[in-house]
């Protein structure tokens, strides 16, 4: 079954609306009631993989459930995936984060309109994107190389892990990052902070696609046959 382009741009933009709202709002959630970081964080991290179990399942049929540029771009590089495409995919991805961080401030009656505070730079923070950006990517290409009908929870459980063993708790996504710099929260980045974490993740998504790209291609079989 194939679906026409408005309606994977739909699924893209609501898919990633319902993601960040998850993120803004469970951190929301979480800081209102504890005043324990390790606690809050457990409390952003278990919905964040929950979610993202549910929209590649339901929304993957339709646009793939890519949620993030940074994916978007490393099907393009492995051109499984039209410029232009991706362009438009990227565009509903960006759109639908921003609106998700937005309604979720509406849910919790926060100010709609925010822009954060929280200072999240440094060497660390880049390195930290880099390598969750690069395992995201890599999980989804050899996903779906190998046990694609695996792929929600392939990527929810990278996800949940991945929150725990960088440094950036992260983030590994574009749209995530720029709808984040709108929320003044637990979740919320700097907008001034947003262009590096870009820079990292993308750093990071070609680096996947071409080492595991690389990494999950078959060697071509040898065609020499010996003749009496």
């Amino acid at each position: 079954m194939s679906f026409d382009m408005p309606r994977r741009l739909v699924a893209e933009g609501l898919g990633t609306a319902l993601l960040v709202g998850t993120v803004v709002g469970s951190g929301i959630m979480a800081s209102n009631l504890t005043e324990d970081t390790a606690l809050a964080l457990l409390g952003n991290t278990l919905p964040t993989g929950a979610i993202l179990v549910v929209l590649i399942t339901i929304l993957g049929p339709i646009s793939g459930a890519h949620f993030n540029p940074a994916v978007t771009v490393a099907f393009a590089l492995r051109r499984e995936i039209g410029v232009a495409e991706s362009l438009q995919y990227i565009i509903a991805q960006i759109i639908g984060g921003i609106l998700g961080s937005l309604i979720a401030h509406a849910m919790f009656e926060l100010s709609i309109i925010q822009f954060s505070q929280t200072v999240r730079t440094g060497t660390g923070q880049w390195v930290a994107e880099v390598v969750a950006t690069f395992g995201l990517v890599a999980t989804i290409l050899a996903g779906v190389r190998f046990r694609a009908d695996a792929i929600p929870w392939l990527v929810g459980l990278y996800i949940t892990a991945a929150y725990w063993f960088t440094a950036s708790t992260s983030f590994a996504n574009p749209a995530v990052a720029i709808a984040r710099g709108f929320s003044d929260t637990f979740a919320g980045i700097r907008p001034l902070d947003v262009p590096a974490f870009i820079a990292a993740e993308l750093v990071g998504a070609v680096i996947a696609v071409l080492i595991v790209g690389w990494l999950i291609s078959p060697s071509p079989k040898s065609t020499t046959e010996q003749t009496p």
